[in-house]
């Protein structure tokens, strides 16, 4: 140790945990806390997201231990996590920690905390998920695995003697891992969850493990099985405790106090010959498909290893450390990885272990800060040797060792040291908490110092260049270069942590030119004599102290000292081969370089070593390379034709160059450095991504992570149908985004630009989001994305890695959806007898947002639907100035009248808010007035109450009242989760009361009740109110609805009287509360066809009602048949035995005259029927069909629906004799046709013709004879029957058809609609409007109004069903027409409004947002909704329950798409093209909707396209399927919330802005600014509008990007019109439009630089003015080139042209070659570099003889030149050859020069030959 150097390890500062001082920030108080305390110091990379910690960009990793180091820090039940001096997060613990660890489990993108209790284990992830998990048994400990959380048990109970962790705690220091998804809700959700782990316990309980590992924080731990002698069994032994794991392999070390042995265990795959020692194998196990295998022993150890810990031996070998404290030492086993089928298997040989003297030890990343050994960081040792002297080791030899030294620095939690302070009499005791090159040092009185070995990056090129070496160079040459590095005290490099850049590269290339033979050069001090004096001027110290400046050091210049016997054997050490190698990898490193604009000055300072080097080892060609590329070094650098050497370098851009000229199988592997072909993190990654883009581009095949060419490429997933996709996804793969593609050479980039744009307009539609950010399709990355919040957190960091840098401060503005449109305030109020005011809460206060105004643009419909469903406000009553006592008389009935309307309005507003907003957890529920009373105008809006005396208000506003509250509730749309008990409880009032219980109602159809639990369910059930249960039990099958949940089905039961068995108390129910239930029991059982169900619901039609209103039993039988229908729903040819009697039965209570029983053929419906009193509705053997056939008819429409049954149909047929319309009731007609058309249901058609098939050959003739018949004295009573059955049947066909084509919008369907809808509206009131064609007149002679009125308003409910969601204006305003008719004549009733009010309100409803469903469930909710027998007043519950008018609810389906703007955030117009699948009735068929819309039913929809020229195309394929919408919560939804993020085409404005057209970048004014020849255009001229637009002013109208908009500015700058040639000025006019119109602005910087290049070589070439000094830029102009060439001939392919005008290239390579023409000494230079390799350099014209060296360069590298021992060679076979011409044959010889050159060559020969002839004749 005595030959090593002496370096001084520089102080941070003094270390205290941060968590300290936050706590004292906090200001807890010592009372709340305990004493103990424990922390833990982490890096970074531990809970970095696994993509994000993926990267292997270079200057990302350069900076590593920038970072502030992370901390937990723990108190009690407390832990806080720090990062630098900033508090991250806090965690309150129900109990102490006993010990935390950072985990990564399965899949899961995130780090987990987990943290230990003693009855749980709670784990947190980075969002904010939680997850606690009870812990049955003792756990003592936790340790992280790669994809798991190891848990250690004791077999005795649980003890509270737990240590929190330590330094030796499993929080270990992550590396980089691949992302997916969280399996996790949404974030802030907690999950508590109750596990059982009886199967870890056999039978007789002696399989207890006593190791768990959990897989999945929401699956069960399972117990961890071992291998022993070839069987698996469960490990059980309980004093085999763990003492450290590794996250980043699979290993596990343990202590064994009784065999005082420690054991390596690791972790691998099941093999097939491996038998289970137990009796069973769990499958959680087999399909985890892992075990542990001990893989070694150390026996000896008194005591478990205080530290263990993963490094990396001298010859990159992993090696386990364990610090044996008693044994002073410091023991290493050397670990070998296998890889077998993709498996690596770890394993230790006995003989492969050493050990050195230690008391404490850690490890550290020192010598190669971004090398990796497979998955693990390279890692280098620091240790505390017996005699209190830190050494650092690389494996076992000992590099350094250090001294402490003070510096003034500081960290996040480091308290800089006042004074400095003297180390010579401190004790070193100890060594914590190692992260990267940092580590505590603790001092023997307790003090704790920060240490670092070095700061990252002083110089990134030193950086690069060493990791290259340790990458490429043999372990051992490695070894003794790390020597030579580290073994000096007198090395400047790394020396000390403040050094300069310059210095530290000095040094290193010193120390290279030294092992090259060549005695180091110290660098001298700076000579200006006033930095000198400022450096050592008070100031300066002052400052440095105030500001902890550690870039700059006042001693600049370096000891001279060199004594080192170490250094002075390595000049023999190097075989030639070994320094040749040393050369290959600084060369690919300079190959690299070339690749990165910013790395210019780096190349400099490197080529500068290349050619000291190439010079020293004699390689002429190295050295000619490096001249072609930086001319200027020929003045110190002669070529020696002495040289033996012909070695030639390889060169990337040439390879490249290749390969996009003759496909990627012409190129060799050979040909590029090997270090380009490594994969993992190397320092030449970024070389590697470039020639790996370029193959795959240019045909390479993918084959796993490698390419056919050997190279290595890591891909994103998605499929790939092109090379260029195939690109794409690499570059994603690769994390190459827009801002690395702007740091490449323009010609390099070219191709990769080319891709994106040739995928940015159709992408395939599996992509990860960043692909799309990558194409700058930003609207498909958020649509494609599973959740939006996932573009907002993990999938964000690729996102903005995908981007260009100017673009990251630009976020998208957003307007919220609640914000109220502002014309609605004024405009409603144009019309002051009803507006509505805007302070009043009448429940569509919110209906108003940017999409609603959108999607209606200015017109005022919403405002007027709110005005006519208002029911807050008092109605104006017109009335004459001064009333008298009769117009009292005449207020009070017209006030009556409209009450009946007022009533009904909440039904309609119900569905026109349905799902329109959210209510706050934390609020009541607020419900709006239902007032009543009347306003006068005329009498400054004086308040008219109905007279008590007169009504009975209350009675009359009881279910008014319900339906209001219902309405209140159906406005909250459904939440992601389920609505929260405790809110339900919240709003639950002390009294029942009728609006809780609209509310129950309400929030049970949205799905909400199924949190209430039987105990809350009773509870409602014993307040015994009427309104309350039934709100109750119809949400409760609503939310419960198809479950057949025994609980809520007994629940119900118990409401239905026929049910109860004998030993039941017989209760008085009211017929209503039974007529619920039954319903809701037929909710709760639909489409299961339960036979006993059935049964007792066919019973139920023909039994009487069991309450006192005989009335209300007609009700009660047709929610029997609702009931059936819906159990037996779509089910009735499935179960043929079953149904027939059930089928019977029911023919025979629709009145069938075919079956006649004596009594019914069963018994059923209740066990105790005969004892219950309660018989069937018969008189003497006669059915009451007028009670029964309506749920009759229904039950078997539904039964038989879309089933076609001929065997129905023929006995459920419509009266077809006079006398038959006799026998049938008219409106059980309109039922029949309602149930025929429900069975025959893909045969309803919207035509007239298909509605008089509808009407029987009696019925139609008889109506054609009205009008004769009138003058004819016939039987008014048999045309009264004829005329009634065809209003009848007219209306039922027109109900079948609104509910065959529910939300569809047809447009066939709304004709032939709204037709028979003015035809009856004709008949009531003659119209000056044309009748429909065939319709008869006279109708009213024969059917009363009230029939009309009640078929009329039925179509129009028909009609607002069909046209659902649309807010059609036609149908609205007929709707307004028949809500504003007089109803002074008593027709126009409550059930009429209230159809109008519904029919409104479906007409808009969700606000324009929602629809209906037509699958079966929808069907016969709409069914029962639409019920065509209408109530007479508010209260009227006789036929139909009004509460069942809600239950539309169950067939809407948020079908509303609309596009948002993805750069704005705004919603905005867009045409669709919408495709629908083929069906029986039409072909397969596209059309276009303008967003917002409604789209067709998931089982049509095809495919959804944005179309037209203003946005880029997106297509989003559905495969058609016979299921509901998708919900919000679905993670397969492709229309995340209705949204579809769309992209403006740069050029084109929004059609809100310009819907016409006009506005556009080429229709009015590009041409005025672009084509002028002068900018005139810039400056603005009073006289002409037109021309008064700045090329700054168009660009920021059309374009975002910043570029284009600074670039724009630019060309407006009067300085830059003064200081620009005009034809540059017009040339940036010509690209900036091309970038525009194109939309291409990254081209801008492609034309710029190519232009500007040529320029500037021309003024060179002409003027002689030196302007370039190397020829880097011909290589990327020739890449350029070769692209065009590629794209000309087709090896690439383009939808949209080259994205670089051809004809500029053209140009470009014209222009260069005129230049090389152009000097006329040249041709001399040539011939002299051919004849000796010379290149023009001597010192008497210096600037001429560099231009002459310049322009030589740039010939060779234009030509591709060979180099002169080539030409050398090649002519020399040649020499035997006669030949008139040379040229073919050089031409063969050199296949890459260009023929130019070929040219030159012959002719050096040429003259060559004659000299030498010449010569001969002379002298003979």
């Amino acid at each position: 140790m005595s030959s090593i150097g002496v370096q001084q390890l520089t102080i941070l500062g003094e270390f205290k945990p941060f968590g300290l001082i936050a706590e004292a920030l906090d200001g807890k108080s010592s009372d709340e806390v305990t004493d103990e305390y424990d922390y833990f110091l982490f890096d970074p990379e531990v809970t970095r997201q696994r993509d994000e910690a993926d990267s292997d960009d270079t200057e990302a990793s350069s900076s590593l231990s920038d970072r502030s180091d992370h901390e937990l820090f723990v108190r009690g039940n407390r832990i806080i996590w720090t990062i630098g001096a900033r508090v991250y997060k806090r965690f309150s613990l129900p109990a102490p920690v006993i010990m935390a660890c950072w985990c990564r489990m399965g899949d899961l993108s995130e780090a987990l905390l987990c943290v230990l209790q003693v009855d749980s284990l709670t784990i947190y992830s980075a969002s904010g998920d939680t997850v606690s998990i009870p812990i049955p048994r003792a756990v003592t400990s936790i340790w992280p695995l790669p994809s798991g959380l190891l848990l250690q048990q004791t077999d005795g109970p649980n003890s509270s003697t737990h240590s929190l962790f330590s330094s030796s705690s499993p929080l270990l220091h992550d590396i980089p891992r691949s992302k997916k998804d969280m399996g996790y809700n949404s974030p802030q959700q907690s999950f508590n969850l109750r596990r059982s782990w009886d199967h870890m316990i056999k039978a007789d309980g002696a399989s207890l493990s006593s190791h768990l590992i959990l897989n999945d924080p929401l699956e069960e731990p399972q117990p961890i099985h071992i291998e022993e002698r070839g069987k698996l069994n469960i490990m059980k032994e309980f004093d085999e405790k763990t003492i450290w794991t590794s996250d980043l392999i699979p290993l596990m070390a343990s202590y064994h106090k009784g065999k005082l042995q420690h054991s390596l265990w690791t972790a691998e795959v099941i093999n097939s010959n491996l038998k289970s020692g137990d009796s069973f194998l769990p499958d959680a196990i087999l399909s985890k498909k892992f075990f542990f295998r001990r893989i070694w022993q150390g026996k000896g150890a008194q005591a478990a290893a205080s530290e263990v810990f993963l490094a990396t031996d001298s010859d990159a070998t992993p090696i386990i450390c364990f610090l044996l404290q008693e044994q002073k030492k410091l023991q290493a086993v050397r670990l070998q990885c296998v890889e077998m089928d993709n498996d690596i298997l770890y394993d230790i040989r006995p003989d492969m272990s050493w050990s050195i003297p230690a008391i404490a030890a850690a490890p550290v990343v020192v010598t190669r800060p971004r090398v990796k050994v497979g998955q693990l960081p390279y890692k280098d040792i620091i240790v505390l040797a017996p005699d209190s002297t830190l050494v650092l080791y690389s494996g076992k030899q000992c590099l350094r060792r250090y001294v402490l030294q003070g510096h003034a620095d500081v960290l996040h939690n480091v308290k800089p040291l006042e004074v400095p302070t003297a180390f010579q009499d401190t004790k070193v005791v100890g060594l914590a908490d190692a992260i990267e090159g940092r580590v505590n040092v603790i001092l023997h009185n307790g003090q704790m110092l920060r240490c670092t070995f070095r700061r990252y990056p002083s110089s990134s090129l030193a950086n690069d260049c060493i990791a290259a070496m340790a990458e490429g160079l043999e372990a051992n040459l490695y070894n003794h270069f790390t020597v030579l590095l580290w073994g000096n005290g007198d090395s400047t490099y790394l020396s000390r942590v403040d050094s300069p850049v310059d210095s530290e590269w000095e040094s290193f290339s010193a120390i290279i030119l030294e092992i090259f033979g060549k005695k180091r050069k110290l660098p001298q001090p700076h000579s200006g004599a006033s930095w000198e004096f400022l450096l050592h001027s008070s100031f300066h110290e002052k400052y440095s102290k105030s500001h902890f400046m550690s870039g700059f050091s006042s001693r600049m210049s370096l000891q001279s000292d060199e004594s080192c016997s170490a250094s002075q054997q390595l000049d023999t050490f190097y075989s030639s081969e070994s320094l040749i190698e040393i050369l290959d990898l600084l060369h690919a490193v300079y190959e690299s370089l070339k690749l990165n604009h910013l790395r210019r000055r780096d190349l400099g300072l490197l080529v500068v070593l290349l050619c000291e080097v190439s010079k020293i080892l004699g390689e002429d060609g190295y050295l000619d390379y490096y001249i072609r590329d930086f001319p200027a070094l020929c003045r110190k650098y002669r070529i020696q034709k002495t040289s033996v050497s012909q070695k030639n370098p390889l060169s990337l851009f040439r390879w490249l160059e290749n390969c996009l000229r003759n496909g990627c199988t012409a190129t060799s592997i050979t040909d590029l450095p090997s270090l380009m072909r490594k994969d993992g993190n190397s320092v030449v990654s970024w070389a590697r991504k470039i020639v790996s883009f370029y193959s795959v581009l240019c045909g390479g095949k993918k084959i796993a992570n490698e390419l056919s060419s050997d190279v290595y490429c890591k891909f994103a997933t998605g499929s790939a149908n092109s090379p260029e996709e195939l690109t794409v996804l690499a570059m994603v793969g690769e994390r190459f985004g827009l801002q690395q593609l702007d740091l490449l050479p323009a010609g390099v980039s070219l191709p990769l630009r080319h891709v994106l744009d040739k995928c940015r307009e159709c992408p395939p539609t599996d992509w990860p989001g960043s692909a799309y950010v990558l194409l700058g399709r930003e609207d498909l990355s958020l649509s494609h994305a599973k959740k939006f919040t996932e573009m907002n957190s993990s999938n964000n960091v690729t996102s903005v890695s995908m981007s260009t840098p100017y673009m990251l401060h630009l976020h998208p503005v957003t307007i919220p959806s609640s914000i109220t449109d502002v014309n609605g305030s004024d405009d409603s109020k144009r019309e002051d007898t009803d507006s509505v005011d805007e302070s009043t809460i009448d429940g569509m206060e919110h209906i108003f947002n940017s999409s609603t105004q959108l999607r209606y643009g200015r017109d005022l419909r919403l405002n007027e639907v709110r005005r006519l469903l208002c029911s807050a406000r008092p109605v104006a009553i017109q009335t004459p100035v001064n009333p008298t006592a009769s117009d009292q008389e005449f207020q009070q009935a017209q006030l009556w009248q409209l009450a009946q309307r007022t009533t009904a309005l909440p039904i309609g507003r119900g569905a026109f808010t349905l799902s329109t907003t959210w209510t706050l957890l934390t609020e009541a529920l607020p419900v709006p007035k239902l007032i009543l009373a009347g306003r006068l105008p005329t009498q400054k809006n004086a308040t008219v109450n109905l007279d008590p005396s007169i009504r009975n208000i209350q009675e009359l506003k009881s279910w008014p009242e319900f339906h209001n509250a219902v309405a209140a509730g159906l406005r909250m749309a459904p939440l992601q989760g389920k609505m929260s008990r405790t809110w339900i409880m919240y709003n639950k009032p002390e009294e029942p009361n009728i609006t809780h219980a609209g509310l129950l109602l309400a929030l049970g159809l949205h799905g909400h009740l199924d949190v209430l639990t039987i105990t809350d369910i009773y509870q409602y059930y014993a307040q015994e109110h009427e309104s309350t249960t039934v709100g109750l039990m119809l949400g409760l099958a609503a939310s419960y609805r198809g479950t057949m949940q025994p609980a809520i089905s007994k629940s119900l039961n118990v409401h239905i009287t026929a049910r109860h068995p004998s030993s039941f108390p017989e209760l008085e129910l009211p017929t209503l509360l039974q007529s619920a239930a039954l319903v809701s029991v037929g909710l709760l059982y639909e489409g299961s066809a339960h036979p006993l169900t059935m049964n007792n619901f066919l019973g139920e039609i023909g039994r009487k009602s069991g309450g006192d209103n005989v009335l209300e039993r007609e009700g009660y039988a047709l929610s029997a048949g609702f009931s059936l229908g819906l159990v037996a729903l779509g089910r009735g040819l499935d179960g043929i035995g079953v149904m027939d009697t059930l089928v019977d039965q029911l023919f025979q209570y629709a009145g069938g005259k075919d079956i006649h029983h004596e009594r019914p053929p069963f018994c059923n419906g209740s066990v105790d029927d005969h004892n219950r009193g309660s018989g069937q509705m018969m008189d003497a053997t006669q059915i009451n069909v007028d009670v029964t056939a309506p749920g009759a008819i229904i039950a078997l429409g539904l039964m038989y629906l879309k089933s076609e049954s001929q065997a129905i149909l023929s006995r459920l047929c419509i009266p077809q004799t006079r006398f038959e319309l006799q026998y049938v009731r008219p409106d059980f007609i309109m039922l029949r046709v309602i149930s025929r058309n429900l069975i025959l249901w893909r045969r309803i058609h919207p035509s007239e013709d298909w509605i008089k098939g509808q009407i029987p050959k009696v019925v139609l003739d008889g109506v054609k004879g009205l009008n004769s018949e009138m003058d004819d004295d016939s039987d008014d009573m048999d045309s009264e029957a004829i005329a009634k059955a065809y209003v009848n049947i007219v209306a039922g066909a027109c109900i079948s058809l609104g509910l065959r084509f529910a939300g569809t919008k047809d447009g066939s369907a709304h004709d032939l609609l709204y037709s028979y809808a003015v035809a009856f509206l004709n008949e009531i009131k003659p119209l000056s409007v044309k009748s429909l064609h065939g319709f008869p007149r006279g109708l009213s002679q024969y059917v009363d109004r009230g029939t009309l009125e009640t078929c009329l308003h039925l179509i129009a409910l028909s009609l607002s069903v069909v046209m659902a969601g649309s807010g059609h204006l036609q149908t609205f305003k007929l709707l307004k027409f028949l809500r504003c008719r007089n109803s002074a004549d008593g027709h126009i009733n409550y059930g009429t409004q209230m159809a109008v009010s519904l029919a409104i309100g479906f007409l808009f409803l969700g606000g324009g947002m929602m629809t209906f469903s037509t699958n079966n469930s929808s069907i016969a909710a709409l069914l029962i909704t639409l019920y065509p027998r209408l109530p007479t007043g508010p209260n009227d519950n006789r036929c139909h329950l009004q509460a069942f008018r809600h239950l539309y609810v169950i067939a809407t389906e948020a079908r509303w798409v609309q596009t948002v703007d993805v750069d704005t955030g705004l919603p905005v117009y867009a045409p669709l093209e919408i495709t629908i699948k083929e069906t029986e009735h039409y072909a397969e068929t596209s059309f276009c909707e303008v967003t917002p819309c409604i789209l067709p039913e998931r089982a049509l929809l095809k495919t959804v396209r944005v179309c037209g020229p203003r946005y880029w195309p997106q297509v989003i394929e559905l495969n058609p399927e016979e299921k509901p919408w998708w919900n919000s919560e679905d993670k397969n939804n492709p229309f995340k919330s209705g949204i579809v993020y769309i992209k403006l085409k740069v050029g084109a404005c929004s059609y809100v802005d310009d819907p016409i057209g006009r506005q556009s970048l080429l229709s009015r004014t590009m041409h005025k600014v672009f084509g002028l020849a002068s900018l005139k255009a810039c400056t603005p001229s009073n006289n002409d509008d037109d021309a008064a637009v700045t090329v700054s002013q168009l660009v920021s109208t059309f374009s975002s990007d910043p570029s284009l908009i600074a670039f724009g500015a630019l060309c407006c700058d009067p300085s830059w019109n003064i200081k620009s040639d005009s034809d540059f000025q017009e040339f940036c006019l010509q690209v900036l439009f091309e970038c525009v119109s194109k939309d291409r602005p990254a081209l801008l910087q492609v034309y710029l630089s190519l232009y500007t290049t040529i320029e500037s070589m021309a003024d060179q070439v002409i003027n002689g003015t030196p302007i370039i000094n190397d020829s880097q830029f011909l290589p990327s102009l020739k890449l350029a080139l070769a692209y065009n060439e590629a794209l000309l001939k087709g090896r690439l392919s383009s939808s949209r042209g080259s994205i670089v005008q051809s004809t500029f290239l053209g140009s470009l390579k014209k222009r260069v070659e005129d230049l090389l023409e152009y000097s006329p000494s040249l041709t001399v230079n040539i011939h002299d570099y051919f004849r000796s390799g010379k290149w023009p350099a001597s010192d008497e014209n210096p600037q001429d003889d560099d231009n002459l060296s310049t322009l030589l360069s740039w010939y060779i590298q234009w030509y591709s030149v060979p180099p002169p021992s080539i030409v050398e060679a090649g002519t020399k076979k040649l020499k035997s050859i006669q030949t008139p011409s040379l040229v073919p044959l050089l031409r063969l010889l050199f296949p890459v020069t260009n023929i130019q050159a070929i040219k030159e060559i012959a002719a050096f020969l040429l003259s060559t030959s004659k000299t030498n002839r010449s010569t001969l004749s002379g002298s003979g």
